[in-house]
């Protein structure tokens, strides 16, 4: 399986929990390689498949999963 993202360098602790911003590693749906998205806690959070995206300023975190067509964006937490 290829991957579609991957978990930068930047990142941002919110309550106490360290969160990664995301980057695509290739294109899908409306997202270009090398877009950075939103935040998220662990690759476990955002589905590495379909077109499901985190974006902007939007955290994802905990046991939640972002998958399928879903997309989080705005200042979302989830």
């Amino acid at each position: 399986m290829t991957k579609k993202y991957k978990l930068t360098k930047e990142t941002k602790v919110e309550y106490g929990i360290k969160l990664y911003r995301i980057e695509a590693l290739i294109d899908f749906y409306n997202v270009n390689k090398g877009e950075r998205g939103g935040f998220v806690e662990k690759e476990g959070n955002l589905s590495q498949e379909d077109n499901a995206w985190v974006y902007g300023n939007a955290r994802v975190y905990g046991n939640a999963w972002v998958y399928g067509d879903a997309r989080v964006s705005g200042n979302a937490w989830v």
